[in-house]
């Protein structure tokens, strides 16, 4: 089974005028039985490129080339593409000294790998009365993380938790 093609080829044209364009081609607007015989004594495709205009632009090709160059540059543009990674730090509203410099290096190393990190403390029971301390931890973690990274997002509490995004520096 084969799917259905993104463009009308050949026989599928429904348009009885057609402009057509192409290497070896006089550009000009035809009937579309001219154009198909003009198609077939080069042994290529009439291939539909832009429908909506007026009349249909028609383009005098090789299909299957055609699908291969365009899924190519598709995948050109898939690779460049940048992938966003982001990792999560949670920490508690009491966090220890030690305990919160060994989630600042994780961060620290997260950043230069051009990750994104979240940090987020954690209200357990009844730690929510602490939400001030949360943020101070929060906003001394972004502190010492100035020089790797930016913040993107204060915190902000969402149900029991408060989150904070730090994006890397380019």
């Amino acid at each position: 089974m084969k799917k259905e093609d993104p463009h009308a080829i050949n026989g599928r044209i429904t348009s009885p005028m057609v402009r057509v364009v192409g290497e070896n081609v006089e550009p000009g607007i035809f009937q579309l039985r001219e154009a198909l015989s003009m198609a077939e004594a080069q042994e290529l495709d009439l291939v539909e490129i832009s429908p909506t205009a007026n009349p249909p632009v028609c383009k005098i090709l090789d299909y299957k080339k055609f699908l291969f160059e365009l899924k190519k540059k598709q995948k050109e543009i898939k690779a460049k593409s940048v992938k966003i990674v982001v990792k999560e730090i949670r920490l508690g509203p009491n966090t220890d000294d030690h305990d919160f410099d060994f989630k600042l290096k994780h961060a620290i190393k997260f950043l230069e790998d051009g990750a994104k990190v979240k940090v987020d403390v954690f209200f357990r029971g009844r730690s929510i009365v602490y939400k001030d301390q949360g943020e101070l931890i929060l906003l001394k973690f972004a502190q010492e993380l100035e020089e790797f990274g930016k913040v993107e997002q204060l915190p902000k509490l969402e149900g029991k938790r408060m989150m904070m995004m730090i994006g890397p520096k380019k």
